[in-house]
């Protein structure tokens, strides 16, 4: 088929008309007033006017001359299909916000059409509140165009740089998802988010879908879903674009919404303006209904779906093919237009069609009927409202030191956990939730229920009950409800399987990536951080078997820039209560902690874990050879689980090989690990010395993969001296113990690494280290056989070991 043909008409008799009676029919004829008509028709032209100058023009941005190729950029880049799309949705709220002063955010999925968002911004007078160079003249707006796409200026997607965003768009999918936490406990909110054909098509997208069904009327806002289907992606046919109205009706019907279709091109903004208005009455109508105390059992939120040609208003063909209504508006309509006539003169039609100097004042000014539709207050603009940018609340936290856990004991650090955040529930009850991908009671933070529940609105049980909890079974869901909670002011928690994690790795890099440009503009104010909490780790995933073992999402967090990524691996429920709390009231980082839901000793009083967390890592002394002082070898426990083979290691050492002088080293905040000067949490190469010594053999017992450790530790003079083990892709459904020994982070696997190393310095352990670490190899081999007879790990293999 010709990539040239209109879209294809699907099949009609794949579903009956009836389903079309769910379709939302409204009369749009006339909506508007004349004078409405017109100025939201300016704004959208203004606005299509400046996108498309924006790709294009470095000089001349109001066409005062002839334009030449000297006035084209160098290198055009930017996306033009998705902007009259997204300067209709943004002129359409405009009108509303001014005649009714709405609370309102605009998230875009279609990021990459930031010349749109950026030209209303513009119109609006947003871009000077926080940009003053850009101002709404002549010499604001040449700025704004020629600064577009080019270094140092403004990149060609949404970005942290863009009054109002909360949610960049370059990677598809989440814009959904964002929106739904955006309003989690903001009642007033309705968050207005685009969504393309194309990003349609992603997995998250898909599951976003039922976010709605997490959203309680009474207590948080609204997300109004605006689905642009104008039929192409980058070279192909979307999805959305091939499927008539009735297969439309019928796939959102299913999900749970009603359903708009806005599709009449000459009744356009008439029947957009109409459809708005329905949608924003239907949204205030659940809500009124829940708050009264009557709420609609599955209320149908409304949806409208927009059916535009790809780059309407833009060229229509070049040389025999279409470019309006194809693929080939996607991005650049006209890509030659520096180096040929034909193309300057198409754009030269382009640009004038849309009248520029019935759009401008002499001095560059919007005209006034522009401005008509332009919201007056500034906090009530779509870049100017508080929540996308300066509405962080601090938590009100409790005191952990009133739960601590008695020193020696057996227990979980999640329970520990558990227990701390149904205190900042009671304390947070609408600044705080739980973002957990159905795992919530497995990893034994499950006293959080004795104060809250579930938020599921479609549960009978959990309906209409202000739960802090959010579980649904998509790690991608969670996230971009985190992500849209956090942005606009308030503070959750991502509590996850270890393996899992990493099915959001690329938006957390995305996140991350947000958070490093929000820090370097002036103008945004801080937010609360994005907080992990990684459990069912792969040291006792041995029940689930391989597939459960995977710690790589701490790479993922090592890799992100310096000053917002950290990774925490609490030795103990202490030390775990004292990093929650300090990682709940921390700002802008990505902080990522790793713990065990199963009883492990709990090593530290209360006194020790504060100041073992403040400081990052410390000797611990009681497990080494007195006290620590001259050590032969350096043993050093990053994790929970091999953390304790460490302790087993030591005192094991401590019987059979009297002569070695070891220190316990444990590293409970991973960053202090890296080079002096590459992370504000690196430790100075005096402390580092002090601490791992200088000249002696060290053996890192790391939780997750070696490499991971060696690219931290690069640039400390340490090669040739250490051994790191770790995780080494070695599992299967098999016993706790045989998982230590098959990726060789046993207490035997230690106490070799502890002799090889010891007898480099110490003549005592040298005359013996074979027979020593042959003897050790033996009874590594000895468990393991009696695992694979028995079924289970020898009597007494996780008994807290005892120093005399």
């Amino acid at each position: 088929m010709s990539d040239n043909l209109p879209n294809p008409s699907p099949d009609p008799s794949l579903i009956s008309d009836d389903i079309l009676q769910y379709a939302v029919k409204l009369n749009t004829k006339d909506y508007l007033s004349k004078d409405d008509l017109r100025s939201v028709q300016l704004f959208q032209r203004a606005a299509n006017y400046i996108s498309a100058a924006m790709i294009f023009l470095k000089n001349n941005a109001l066409l005062e001359s002839d334009l030449t190729f000297d006035d084209i950029k160098p290198r055009l880049l930017g996306h033009w299909g998705t902007c009259p799309g997204l300067s209709l949705v943004y002129a359409h709220l405009n009108r509303i916000i001014r005649n009714t002063e709405l609370d309102a955010l605009y998230v875009v999925g279609p990021g990459h059409g930031a010349p749109a968002i950026l030209s209303c911004l513009w119109l609006e007078d947003s871009l000077s509140t926080f940009m003053p160079q850009y101002t709404r003249d002549y010499q604001g707006l040449q700025k704004l165009v020629s600064r577009f796409s080019v270094p140092g200026g403004f990149p060609s997607h949404i970005n942290a740089e863009t009054p109002g965003a909360i949610h960049e768009g370059g990677e598809l999918g989440y814009a959904l998802s964002v929106s739904f936490g955006a309003v989690m406990d903001n009642p007033d909110l309705i968050v207005a988010c685009v969504v393309g054909d194309g990003e349609a098509e992603t997995g998250p997208t898909a599951t976003a879908w039922h976010g709605f069904k997490y959203i309680d009327p009474a207590e948080s806002g609204a997300v109004l879903p605006i689905v642009h289907v104008n039929g192409f992606k980058i070279s192909e046919r979307t999805i959305y674009g091939v499927m008539d109205d009735k297969e439309i009706t019928a796939l959102f019907t299913g999900y749970g919404y009603q359903v708009r279709v806005v599709c009449d091109l000459d009744n356009l903004d008439h029947d957009m303006a109409a459809s708005l208005e329905w949608a924003i009455a239907e949204i205030r109508r659940i809500q009124k209904a829940a708050r009264s105390g009557y709420p609609i059992v599955k209320p149908r939120w409304p949806v409208i779906i927009l059916r535009t040609p790809k780059g309407l208003s833009g060229p229509k063909s070049l040389r025999g093919q279409t470019i309006e209504g194809s693929y080939r508006s996607h991005q650049v309509p006209l890509p030659q237009a520096k180096t040929s006539q034909e193309e300057l003169d198409l754009l030269v039609q382009w640009l004038q069609s849309y009248g520029p100097r019935d759009l401008f004042n002499k001095d560059g000014t919007p005209v006034n009927d522009i401005l008509k539709i332009v919201p007056e207050k500034d906090d009530k603009k779509l870049g100017q409202k508080p929540e996308s940018y300066c509405a962080y609340t601090p938590l009100e936290l409790p005191n952990w030191r009133a739960l601590e856990r008695p020193q020696g004991i057996q227990e979980s650090c999640m329970k520990a956990v558990g227990d701390y955040l149904k205190e900042v529930i009671i304390k947070n009850p609408k600044t705080f939730r739980i973002f957990s991908p159905d795992e919530l009671m497995s990893n034994k933070l499950n006293p959080v229920f004795d104060v809250t529940c579930r938020n599921f609105q479609w549960d009978p049980t959990s309906r209409a009950c202000g739960g802090r909890v959010v579980e649904i079974l998509s790690e991608h869901t969670c996230q971009g409800m985190l992500q849209g909670y956090t942005l606009t002011g308030r503070t959750g928690l991502f509590p996850s399987y270890e393996a899992f994690l990493g099915i959001v790795h690329t938006m957390m890099v995305q996140y991350g990536k947000f958070m490093k440009m929000a820090l370097e503009t002036s103008w945004r104010g801080p937010c609360g951080s994005l907080n992990y909490i990684e459990t069912s780790t792969w040291t006792r995933q041995e029940h689930n078997g391989f597939s459960h073992q995977n710690p790589s999402f701490i790479g993922a967090v090592l890799n992100l820039k310096p000053r917002i990524a950290r990774v925490y691996l609490p030795p103990d429920a202490n030390c775990f209560l004292s990093t929650i709390a300090h990682c709940l009231r921390s700002k802008n980082y990505v902080n990522l902690m790793v713990g065990s839901k199963l009883p492990s000793p709990v090593w530290l009083s209360p006194e020790e874990a504060n100041k073992h967390c403040i400081a990052g890592a410390s000797t611990w002394k009681f497990a080494s050879v007195d006290e620590g002082a001259s050590p032969d070898v350096v043993l050093v426990g990053i994790g929970v689980e091999v953390t304790f083979e460490v302790v087993v290691a030591a005192a094991l050492l401590r019987k059979h090989v009297p002569a070695l002088r070891v220190r316990v080293v444990n590293v409970t905040d991973l960053m202090i690990l890296g080079a002096d000067g590459i992370h504000p949490h690196s430790l100075s190469k005096e402390a580092f010395d002090a601490l791992f010594t200088a000249d002696r053999p060290i053996h890192f017992n790391y939780h997750g993969y070696p490499m991971e450790l060696q690219g931290l530790l690069y640039g400390r003079p340490i090669q040739g001296r250490a051994t790191i083990g770790g995780y080494c892709e070695e599992g299967t459904t098999t016993s706790p113990f045989d998982m230590m020994l098959c990726n060789r982070t046993s207490r035997y696997d230690i106490a070799v690494a502890a002799i090889n190393g010891g007898a480099r310095h110490n003549p005592r352990v040298a005359v013996d280290a074979h027979v020593l670490a042959s003897y050790f190899k033996h009874l590594a081999q000895a468990d393991k056989k009696y695992i694979y007879e028995n079924g289970q790990d020898p009597a007494g293999t996780f008994d807290t070991p005892t120093f005399d």
